[in-house]
């Protein structure tokens, strides 16, 4: 109802359109000021024609006409110079504008995650972490060590059993039979002697007797 009445309401333009259309004017002043150029050159040549003709009075409109195309150009100068002037300022406006932005986004950014995060969550962290490694540690120390190595023996105890069983061992050792020490086998003294006849083996009593009984009856 309130735009039927009194019509949408204006909306402001952006930076960049608003450089667009300085661009766009500054393009147009350009294109007058060729154009007047071309002017104040054509009336130049015309004067010098009206000269040569001795036309003093036309010749000295051509001067008026050219004189009057240099004052629009330098009007339209004026006007691309504080187009240029005007550009510069907005382009300097907007890269301010986009870097307080950007600042305003990452002080945000920074803002929420200390919200998410303060000292007294690091600090608990921290604690965590360094109770997790030295549990760790330990964990890992106990698995390294050799079986048995952390027991508490009681060393006098150790010394008396020790103490014991060596003499035992001594008992023991007195109450075995003595045995001697082998003896070295000697080399064979038959290898060196020179070999001997060899004697025939003694006869027993009865072969003495069986033979003197058949020399009897050979002789017969």
């Amino acid at each position: 109802m309130f735009s039927r009445l009194f019509g949408k309401p204006k909306q402001e333009p952006t930076t960049l359109a608003t450089l667009e259309k300085l661009s766009e004017t500054l393009e147009m002043l350009e294109k007058k000021e060729s154009v007047l150029q071309k002017k104040i050159s054509l009336e130049i040549e015309k004067a010098k024609a009206y000269t040569k003709a001795k036309n003093k009075r036309a010749a000295i409109q051509c001067l008026k006409r050219k004189k009057l195309y240099e004052v629009q150009v330098e009007q339209l100068g004026n006007f691309q110079l504080r187009i240029h002037d005007q550009m510069i300022l907005l382009e300097g406006a907007k890269a301010t504008t986009e870097t307080v932005d950007a600042l305003r986004t990452g002080a945000s950014a920074m803002k929420a995650m200390h919200k998410s995060t303060n000292i007294d969550d690091v600090d608990k962290t921290m604690d965590e972490i360094n109770e997790q490694t030295e549990n760790m540690k330990q964990i890992q120390e106990a698995l390294s060590a050799p079986i048995g190595a952390a027991a508490d023996f009681d060393e006098d105890e150790l010394d008396a059993e020790l103490a014991e069983l060596e003499g035992a061992d001594l008992e023991e050792q007195l109450l075995q039979p003595a045995t001697s020490a082998p003896i070295p086998e000697l080399p064979s003294v038959a290898a060196k002697q020179p070999a001997r006849p060899h004697k025939l083996p003694a006869h027993s009593k009865a072969e003495d007797e069986e033979l003197a009984a058949l020399q009897a009856e050979m002789a017969l």
